[in-house]
C-alpha cells in the first residue's frame, strides 16, 4: 500500500527519535531517506552510504546538485564539512567490520523473529541486492520502516517470511503506519500505536504473533 507524504514523514520522524548523537548511520532509499529532515540542525550524526560517502549532508536545492555526488540510491546529496569519499570496498569494509551503529531500511516482510526480506519479489527485475545483506547482518541496530499491509492488504509482519531472506533475526524495531514494534530475545512486542488505530485493528491486521508491552502508548 502506498503512503502519502504525511504518513511517510510520521514514520521518519518516529525513526529519528532512535538516532543518537555520535552515531554512524546508514539510510535505505525511500522513507528512510526522510529521517535527516527530522533531526535538529547541527545534530552530531554521520550518515554513511555504501557507494562510498562518509558524512552525507542535506539534499541540495534544485539546480545546485553535483552530478558526481549521489547516495547509493542515485539521489543527489551534499557533503558535510569534514566528510569524505571512499571507494565502495572501504565503505563495505566499514559495514562488515561492524562500524555502522544504526541502519534504517524499508522492507517487504519481517517475521516475528526478526527475519528480514527486503530485496526482491521473485519474478520482478531488480538492479541487485546492494548492501542490504551486509547492513542487516552487521549493523549494530536495524530499524525497518514500512507499511503495515501490502497492496493486497496482507500483513507484512508475518509468522515466517515467504519471500527470499535478506538476513535472519536481524531486525530490532519495526515502525509501520499503524504502530511500533520491537524484537528482543525472539519476541515481537507492540510498544506504540499510532492514532487513529486501535489495539483491535492492530491485532486483526497482523499475521505475526506479538505481545503487548505493559508500557505501550498511543501517539498522534
Amino acid at each position: 500500500m502506498e503512503m502519502d507524504m504525511g504518513i511517510k514523514n510520521r514514520l521518519a520522524k518516529r525513526a529519528a527519535q532512535e538516532v543518537k548523537e555520535g552515531m554512524i548511520v546508514n539510510l535505505g532509499i525511500g522513507i528512510p531517506s526522510l529521517v535527516p529532515n527530522h533531526l535538529p540542525t547541527g545534530y552530531g550524526v554521520i550518515f554513511h552510504s555504501e557507494n562510498g560517502i562518509v558524512g552525507i549532508g542535506a539534499a541540495p536545492s534544485r539546480g545546485l546538485e553535483d552530478g558526481n555526488l549521489c547516495n547509493a540510491g542515485g539521489f543527489p546529496v551534499s557533503l558535510i564539512t569534514g566528510g569524505c569519499y571512499t571507494d565502495s570496498a572501504a565503505a563495505f569494509a566499514m559495514i562488515r567490520r561492524g562500524k555502522i551503529d544504526l541502519t534504517i531500511l524499508g522492507s517487504l516482510q519481517v517475521s516475528e523473529k526478526g527475519d528480514l526480506a527486503n530485496w526482491i519479489i521473485p519474478g520482478k527485475k531488480v538492479p541487485g541486492m546492494g548492501g542490504a545483506t551486509e547492513l542487516a547482518s552487521k549493523a549494530k541496530k536495524v530499524i525497518v520502516l514500512m507499511t503495515h499491509l501490502d497492496k493486497y492488504h496482507h500483513s507484512k509482519l508475518v509468522k515466517e517470511c515467504t519471500l527470499p531472506l535478506t538476513a535472519k533475526q536481524c531486525v530490532s524495531m519495526i515502525i509501520t503506519d499503524r504502530g511500533v514494534f520491537t524484537i528482543e530475545h525472539g519476541r515481537l512486542t507492540l510498544i506504540e500505536i499510532f492514532q487513529p488505530y486501535t489495539l483491535r485493528q492492530i491485532k486483526d491486521s497482523t499475521e505475526a504473533d506479538f505481545i503487548i508491552s505493559p508500557h505501550m502508548i498511543y501517539s498522534y
